[in-house]
This record gives C-alpha cells, sequence and structure tokens, in this order.
C-alpha cells in the first residue's frame, strides 16, 4: 500500500481517466506533485524568475530550496535547484524513501513541468 497518494492534477484541473475516474498518484509522484504546489504557492519562482538582480534571484533561490528541504519527505540539505535555461530552472532533491527526484520549475507549470521519477 502506498505511503503518499493524491489526485493528479494536469492544468490546475484533476485528471480523469478514460471513464471519468480522477487518477491517483502515489509516493514520489505524489511528493513531486505536492512541492511543484507548494513552490506555486509560495510565489517565490515568480520573484525569482521576475528579478533583475543576481543576488535577489540567489536568495530566493536559497529561500525556495531551503523552503522544500523542510518538507519530513525530503532528505534535508538534499534540494539544489540550478537555472537550466532563462525562465525554467530544475530541482533536485532526494526523497527519504523513494530516492532522487527531479523537476523543471517554470512559471506557467505547464505540462513539460509533470514529475519525474528521475
Amino acid at each position: 500500500m502506498p505511503d503518499f497518494i493524491d489526485l493528479l492534477i494536469t492544468n490546475d484541473d484533476i485528471t480523469l481517466d478514460a471513464g471519468g475516474i480522477p487518477v491517483m498518484v502515489w509516493d514520489r509522484p505524489s511528493i513531486a506533485q505536492d512541492i511543484m504546489h507548494m513552490i506555486r504557492e509560495s510565489g517565490l519562482l515568480v520573484g525569482i524568475i521576475a528579478e533583475r538582480d543576481i543576488r535577489k534571484r540567489k536568495t530566493n533561490i536559497v529561500r525556495l530550496s531551503l523552503m522544500v528541504d523542510e518538507d519530513a519527505r525530503i532528505v534535508p540539505g538534499s534540494t539544489e535547484i540550478s537555472e537550466s535555461r532563462p525562465g525554467e530552472y530544475r530541482l533536485t532533491a532526494i526523497t527519504v524513501n523513494y530516492g532522487p527526484l527531479s523537476l523543471i520549475l517554470t512559471t506557467g507549470f505547464n505540462p513539460q513541468s509533470a514529475p519525474s521519477a528521475n
């Protein structure tokens, strides 16, 4: 039985299967989805992308990393965030029970940002 179960959210809506039943995610993908939503609700990502001052941007990246590290399901100190290209950031972390986690963060949280099991 999975430890963490959640409804899959795609484009701000519950994802339904062909029969109209909500699709479930569990364990690492559930944790990844929770982290994406936490980041979105914090507003820090928008501030990072919009900020021109490199020092302020780096400060917000550290704040975001610490926020993810505070999640009990993440190994403290394992979160790393790097800019993969302008306006897009890669977050990597290690979950306590399910290994590495990798997310692509953009302000749109489009389907490319789907949680990866890498």
